[in-house]
């Protein structure tokens, strides 16, 4: 389990196909020295496990589900993102309960000067969503400033766009989406009563 409060930027050194899906290489900051072999990783929001770990670098298998569902497949040489190791019960619980386990992704539509970004929501994920709850985009927790439609505004602080890698979104680009569990939670215990 995850807070969304990115730790610290990557940079993909290498990808290498494996039986079953892609093995991803990430050089980090000092964050990549607290990860041992077996422990999990948050890359841009999806949860992965290090299966190898070398210095500043490790290496993690990425299955095909993960390749599909989420923008790791679309990683290349020199692509940043996003990195986070699970919470410790002793840690400060800033953000919000985050799994790792991406939903889908979004679409940047709009980039705005204010420091808004605007996403259109793959799939039926925006019923997860709530003006003023919770979301985690490549893995980093944000607020909802507004709705509309498909399309789910987010205000990022300064400080949110110099630490992760959401502040270099531009139109185009897409990011993995964690919806709020306890949305998603409520509407199946809603449905079987």
């Amino acid at each position: 389990m995850f807070t969304g409060l990115v730790a610290g930027v990557g940079t993909v050194v290498a990808v290498a196909p494996v039986l079953g899906g892609s093995r991803l290489e990430v050089a980090g900051e000092s964050l990549v020295r607290e990860i041992g072999v077996g422990d999990s990783v948050a890359v841009s929001g999806a949860c992965l496990t290090a299966v190898e770990v070398d210095g500043s670098r490790f290496r993690a298998d990425v299955v095909e589900e993960t390749l599909r569902r989420t923008t790791l497949g679309s990683l290349t040489v020199g692509s940043r993102v996003n990195l986070e190791l699970p919470l410790r019960a002793s840690d400060r619980m800033g953000g919000h309960f985050v799994l790792g386990h991406v939903d889908g992704t979004a679409e940047v539509r709009e980039v705005r000067e204010s420091g808004e970004v605007v996403f259109g929501l793959d799939g039926g994920l925006v019923r997860y969503v709530v003006e003023k709850g919770s979301i985690a985009l490549d893995g980093a927790s944000l607020t909802v400033a507004a709705i509309e439609g498909p399309l789910v505004t987010i205000a990022l602080i300064p400080q949110t766009r110099r630490a992760t890698t959401l502040g270099s979104l531009q139109p185009g680009d897409r990011v993995n989406v964690e919806v709020d569990i306890l949305a998603k939670q409520l509407e199946k215990l809603v449905a079987v009563r």
